[in-house]
């Protein structure tokens, strides 16, 4: 009971963010993609030992591979009363196999029953493209069936998605990986708008053009990769991404406060007004990356020279998304402020 006392504190203390329908959001997330490097149960392993320290926000997603097995840790904790239901964040995202008609319905519902749950408290729409990989395909691989994308094609997705807050499968819905252009259309043509947008954001890729717009238009920005993602695929991998965490003012501030630089990361994250989801498998890394959410903060001079950092350093391109007739991983960004046709 100490233990369990102990993490329900640390939860308590983890800073939350309000969304614009008003659910409250904890600014720390355990992310669950690692299927490269480890398997289902590994993965689920770790989701069981985060929630007995106190996270209470998992993010998921159907293509993880590892949703039926995190939803047994999710069922046997709830049993055992370690959590309650309302006490957990928890999301899920629909694929991009899964956008045709009736398929985001099907995606949420096979989701829902794989994590044994009633109801997500977030469902993402992954990607703003139907275009996908086979399951560990190496950069190169291209699916004929790729496509730019097509605005009617995603508000036909958006509408299913509207379609599941409306049954009280999801309480909120929102995008990943979407860039300004998509979303002014979005937010054109939205019944239910999104209240976040899920993106790459680490202290040498910031994207501040596109975190602003978000803040400026009510959308809660969330973080992934926010140590730089050490451990992301080799497709994903070239020969000039920078490492954030042997940075030397990312360094220099951890010495300071005695954390290891994943923490100062994850400190600036978390002050800049940003959710993280770091992703881990180590017992040692899922409690200091907890820990990192409370204690001495990051200066804000410090911050200032964490601002003067930033690389532009995208680490997920994304490339495998690419349709034939693209040039390169840039034209999936909208780089220059409008859509790639």
């Amino acid at each position: 009971m100490k233990n369990e006392q102990k993490a329900s504190a640390l939860a308590e203390s983890v800073p939350k963010r309000r969304l614009s329908n008003g659910q409250q959001i904890p600014a720390i997330g355990l992310g669950t993609f690692g299927s490269d490097n480890y398997d289902a149960q590994e993965i689920a392993e770790a989701v069981d030992f985060a929630i007995r320290q106190g996270y209470r926000h998992i993010d998921c997603a159907s293509v993880y591979m590892n949703e039926a097995e995190i939803g047994r840790v999710l069922a046997q904790l709830i049993k055992e009363g370690v959590v309650r239901r309302d006490e957990l964040w928890i999301t899920s995202k629909v694929w991009n196999d899964a956008h045709g008609a009736g398929e985001v319905v099907a995606a949420c519902e096979k989701s829902l029953k794989d994590l044994q749950l009633d109801y997500l408290d977030l469902y993402l729409v992954h990607w703003p493209f139907p275009n996908y990989h086979a399951p560990g395909c190496d950069g190169d691989a291209r699916n004929p069936a790729s496509r730019p994308y097509r605005h009617e094609a995603y508000m036909s997705v958006w509408r299913q998605m509207e379609q599941l807050v409306a049954r009280g499968w999801v309480k909120a819905i929102g995008t990943s990986n979407m860039t300004i252009p998509k979303m002014e259309l979005l937010l054109q043509d939205a019944h239910i708008k999104p209240v976040v947008n899920e993106m790459e954001l680490h202290p040498h890729f910031q994207q501040p053009a596109l975190l602003d717009y978000m803040v400026e238009n009510d959308i809660q920005p969330i973080g992934y990769s926010p140590i730089g993602s050490p451990k992301r695929p080799e497709r994903d991998r070239s020969e000039s991404d920078t490492v954030d965490i042997e940075d030397p003012v990312i360094v220099k501030i951890a010495k300071r406060l005695n954390i290891h630089p994943a923490e100062v990361c994850i400190k600036w994250g978390i002050q800049r007004g940003q959710v993280v989801l770091p992703f881990s498998v180590s017992p040692a890394k899922i409690t200091s990356n907890l820990k990192a959410t409370t204690g001495a903060p990051i200066t804000s001079e410090e911050m200032q020279q964490i601002a003067d950092i930033d690389k532009n350093c995208r680490l997920i391109k994304g490339q495998v998304f690419l349709w034939e007739s693209a040039k390169g991983w840039e034209d999936l960004w909208d780089l220059d402020g409008t859509i790639t046709q």
